[in-house]
């Protein structure tokens, strides 16, 4: 850190409450334009950046007030602490932050795996400091402040474990959160890491690996390329996201991950033998329970007004 800030950290008399975000980019981004937009000046927000560039872009989209690379400034005084960097950063970032929590502070995080986190995390902090870990189910393909959506919440799943938080801690900072409009649920550290293994990393993983296939096709490449059309693009999307947070989350939610893998394998497999044996009545039958299965989920999600996408 080399202490370069784009401006200094003079908080408003009429901000009630301090917003520290450690990672100013998509997801941490989103979230200080959203709570600008809704609470304005009764919230004064700090974040941390790496780079003198990265700094302007994140005052210049007024997803904070106050952007630097000092712990001190951007942490010290914070009520809550938004940790948003890839998951393998964030306990290392946390034992950095730690001297300048003030008693009372909530760390929260956005980490796509739980688990992992809570354990490594807990130890570490000082007396008085709570984590509610939390997990917003949300992103787009793009990275960065550049990419940030102030509404990118609104309607998406919101998990939240407040394993051992007190109960008015857990109050305080789903009063600042509501002003997401995201779907809060809570559940608890594993059963998080199981489900999002399912629906959300398993299908990063499969739509790296649809474009590997295309990849390595030999000689059909440039023609598979000319032929792309919807289908590919919809399915592949999510591949195009950020590489350091997928490794990451592959390391910390191995097994689950690895779990599910080897069944949707089994299943490929299943489809595998019967289309070697011209089994059509079963990959009718997989096609018309996939297509039941789905259509299911999204009326589901309708009528309650989640966003599935």
């Amino acid at each position: 850190m080399s202490g370069a800030d784009f401006t200094q950290p003079n908080q408003p008399q009429q901000a009630t409450l301090k917003l520290a975000i450690i990672g100013v980019g998509l997801i941490g981004g989103s979230l200080g334009l959203c709570l600008k937009k809704h609470m304005g000046d009764q919230i004064f927000i700090t974040g941390l950046c790496r780079t003198q560039s990265s700094m302007q872009r994140a005052m210049e989209r007024g997803a904070v007030d106050f952007a630097g690379d000092d712990l001190a400034k951007v942490v010290g005084g914070a009520d809550i602490v938004f940790l948003s960097p890839p998951v393998l950063q964030i306990v290392p970032m946390v034992e950095k932050i730690c001297p300048f929590l003030k008693p009372g502070a909530i760390l929260t995080d956005a980490g796509s795996t739980k688990n992992y986190v809570y354990q490594h995390l807990k130890p570490l902090l000082p007396d008085g400091v709570t984590y509610i870990a939390g997990h917003p189910m949300t992103g787009k393909e793009k990275s960065g402040v550049a990419a940030a959506d102030a509404d990118l919440f609104r309607g998406k799943a919101y998990v939240i474990v407040p394993t051992g938080a007190p109960k008015a801690a857990v109050d305080k900072l789903m009063s600042v959160l509501q002003y997401t409009e995201a779907n809060f649920t809570t559940l608890d550290l594993a059963t998080h890491d199981r489900c999002a293994a399912v629906i959300s990393h398993v299908p990063h993983v499969t739509a790296a690996a649809l474009v590997t296939l295309l990849a390595r096709t030999g000689g059909d490449r440039e023609a598979c390329t000319r032929l792309i059309g919807g289908g590919f693009k919809d399915t592949t999307r999510i591949a195009s996201s950020n590489a350091d947070m997928w490794a990451d989350i592959c390391m910390t939610n191995g097994p689950a991950i690895a779990d599910n893998l080897r069944a949707l394998q089994g299943i490929l497999g299943e489809v595998i033998t019967a289309c070697e044996t011209h089994d059509r009545q079963y990959i009718h039958d997989y096609f018309t329970e996939s297509k039941t299965i789905r259509d299911g989920l999204l009326e589901h999600a309708a009528q309650e007004k989640i966003d599935p996408n």
